[in-house]
């Protein structure tokens, strides 16, 4: 097996990088992309002992990254930017081909967003700090020490760009960090390794291993000598990765996906609220924060759905790597088979496809509504996690809140209303770690991000990355017993 695979002009090792060298695995696995099932390669397999390697690895470097002066820090991470900045065309076709969004994404927002994710968290760090404070004379200093060793598990549905929201925090607070990237989307990480050696990171300190599931994931979230563990993905892997976790008693965070509400109100502007709607089927759907139960008050619930299938039975699903597509594909057979298995379970117990509903060539779905869903259903109450929508209507402010509240997650939601008391009051009943008032995805780094209920634990975003990402030090100074003549 060659170490090197070539992706679209692009050449990408398919081997992990532990302790700044590239190490093989015995075995390995297969990366296909989505947009037409072709083979890309054959991804290096770790396990137990890749694991043990990276920890290694990454323990051994960590007092060298966490002494360096922070000034130190922040300009390898400012340089880590610089590299992915000059590497955007090739990052975004990598990825494209890789996981199957849309390549236009990936040119003008998402890679860009991955060099400022670097840039923010080098710049956050230089001014982290705390006002000391007095205590009956005796003076307070926090300080945020950095933690240690950090494995970081991250989805394949922005695979770059998700990983880096950890990746940076976690290197500007001074630990080190084993990452390990879904399997389904693995080459972009192996890039970043290359970028961030490049950028001068000093070897171990960023350690990228690849392999399927529990293979490798228990044997990195187990570890004794493991800090950090931060997540992204499945509620059923967090409970297993918090299980590893629990006997050595390690910090997680976790982001969990969610089941989020869009609330019309009769008096929201309705294109607004249309576009709002549509977008949902962004990146075919695969997006954790994505508003697929849309929630339309009764007097303007059959005009909202009359433009929404006009708008919506206009975009074009395709290649992603042509401009004009909005649509890709999803990401795997197994992907798809679960999205169809949804949409088919509804349908038999009563639900009506306004759009969509099937299966389209490939690994593609076509963008689908389902109304006549009854609230405890399982269409409704589960993260499908494709480009699949439910609409239900309500009569007042209580039923609308109460039908977006009632699911076991709580990661974000959005309304769409014209009257700012009404946003006030409903945003402020609203279960969700986000909300979006008349408006979508906008993320400001410096926010808190995460999920209440089953969408998650803990937040990241400006200092609550540093909270988490570094063990909080408070030092209490009494004001007298100095030796006056010391010096």
């Amino acid at each position: 097996m060659s170490d090197n695979i070539t992706v679209a002009g692009v050449s990408v090792d398919t081997r992990h990088w532990i302790g700044g060298r590239r190490v093989a695995s015995a075995s390995t696995f297969a990366d296909d992309s989505p947009i037409d099932g072709r083979a890309l390669g054959e991804i290096a397999r770790g396990g137990p002992a890749e694991a043990e390697a990276a920890v290694a690895a990454a323990r051994d470097a960590f007092p060298g990254w966490a002494a360096t002066p922070r000034a130190e820090r922040a300009r390898i991470l400012h340089a880590i930017a610089d590299g992915v900045e000059k590497r955007i065309e090739e990052l975004a076709i990598v990825e494209t081909t890789d996981n199957g969004a849309l390549l236009r994404s990936h040119r003008r927002g998402v890679m860009p967003r991955v060099a400022h994710n670097f840039r923010f968290f080098a710049d956050w760090l230089l001014r982290l700090d705390h006002e000391d404070f007095e205590t009956r004379g005796h003076t307070n200093h926090v300080s945020w020490d950095p933690a240690g060793p950090c494995v970081l598990i991250t989805p394949w549905n922005a695979p770059l760009m998700l990983a880096t929201w950890k990746v940076a925090p976690a290197l500007a607070a001074g630990d080190t960090v084993v990452l390990k990237p879904a399997e389904w989307s693995p080459l972009t990480a192996s890039l970043l390794a290359d970028i961030a050696a490049e950028a001068g990171l000093p070897a171990g300190v960023l350690n990228v291993v690849q392999g399927y599931g529990s293979e490798i994931g228990d044997a990195l979230t187990s570890h004794p000598d493991v800090r950090r563990i931060s997540f992204t993905g499945s509620v059923p892997t967090a409970r297993r990765i918090a299980g590893s976790a629990a006997a050595n008693l390690t910090p997680l965070s976790l982001e969990l996906g969610g089941k989020s509400p869009l609330l019309v109100f009769a008096d929201a502007d309705l294109d607004l609220a249309v576009d709002l709607a549509v977008e949902q089927y962004d990146n075919a759907g695969q997006v954790c924060l994505a508003a697929t139960r849309l929630l339309v008050e009764e007097p303007v619930a059959e005009e909202f759905t009359r433009r929404f299938v006009e708008r919506a039975t206009a975009l074009r699903q395709g290649d992603p790597r042509d401009e004009d597509t909005d649509i890709g594909p999803t990401i795997h057979p197994r992907q798809l088979e679960k999205i169809d298995g949804f949409v088919q379970r509804a349908v038999a117990a009563g639900a009506r496809a306004v759009i969509g509903g099937q299966r389209r060539d490939g690994q593609y779905y076509a963008p689908t509504l389902l109304t006549d869903v009854a609230q405890d259903s399982e269409i409704v109450q589960e993260e499908v996690f494709g480009p699949v929508l439910t609409l239900q209507t309500f009569t007042d402010e209580d039923e609308a809140v109460r039908l977006a509240n009632d699911t076991r997650f709580g990661l974000a939601a959005t309304v769409a209303t014209g009257d700012r008391e009404r946003a006030e009051r409903v945003t402020a009943r609203l279960v969700a770690g986000t909300v979006w008032v008349n408006c979508f995805f906008v993320r400001d780094l410096q926010a808190p991000f995460g999920g209440s209920r089953q969408s998650g634990v803990g937040r990241e975003g400006g200092t609550w990355s540093f909270d988490f990402y570094c063990d909080l030090k408070n030092t209490v100074t009494a004001p007298k017993g100095w030796d006056q003549d010391h010096g």
